[in-house]
């Protein structure tokens, strides 16, 4: 159960304007009436836009990290590889259940912005240190350290393409139904890429 209805209703609105117009191109009227509430709520709830972005990013990656500590856990005694397969779908899960926030978030990681800077380069580091390390044990220490971080380079390329190139997929993506069916081919194409890496390391 949501705590605070209202105040997810206004965490919504603003996610899919700054996805539609950017946070600069999305004035504070504007979620207001996307929301349909009145604007003092919103500084009420959020002090500033800035502020409410803050808490939108927040939300966002603490939950993403969790889901993914919580996968990795919950598969620690598979091996490696199935461990790693199953953190990628849960990552992919995760943004594609948050579409439009997951886009606008990394077309911001693409800029080098007081929001990269300051509200995720924490985020960003422990994302990395979870990848990483899963990524590695499914190599089982085979191949050079210097192939390795390439290969590493192109699984987190994956991660993130859809979200990046969004328009590429707009076609595919319509409605809740197709948001699960893209999911589910994009982790298939992710783990056959793995299988073969794994397979020549």
């Amino acid at each position: 159960m949501i705590k605070y209805p209202t105040k997810q209703k206004v965490v919504d609105a603003a996610s899919q304007l700054f996805f539609q117009n950017g946070f600069h191109g999305t004035s504070v009227r504007d979620i207001a009436d996307k929301a349909t509430v009145n604007v003092s709520l919103i500084s009420y709830y959020f002090k500033s836009k800035q502020g409410l972005l803050e808490h939108a990013v927040t939300h966002y990656y603490e939950a993403y990290l969790e889901t993914i500590e919580e996968t990795l856990k919950k598969n620690e005694s598979e091996e490696p590889i199935t461990c790693l397969k199953k953190m990628v779908e849960a990552i992919i899960q995760y943004k594609q259940s948050n579409h439009q926030f997951s886009c606008f978030i990394h077309r911001e990681l693409s800029l080098d912005s007081v929001f990269v800077r300051e509200m995720t380069v924490t985020y960003l580091a422990k994302e990395n240190y979870f990848i990483k390390n899963a990524f590695f044990d499914a190599l089982s220490g085979s191949g050079k350290s210097f192939d390795r971080q390439f290969l590493l380079m192109q699984l987190k390329g994956m991660l993130i393409t859809p979200y990046i190139l969004q328009h590429e997929w707009k076609n595919q993506v319509i409605g809740e139904r197709s948001h699960g069916i893209f999911a589910q081919k994009y982790i298939r194409t992710i783990e056959e890429w793995l299988d073969y890496v794994i397979k020549q390391a």
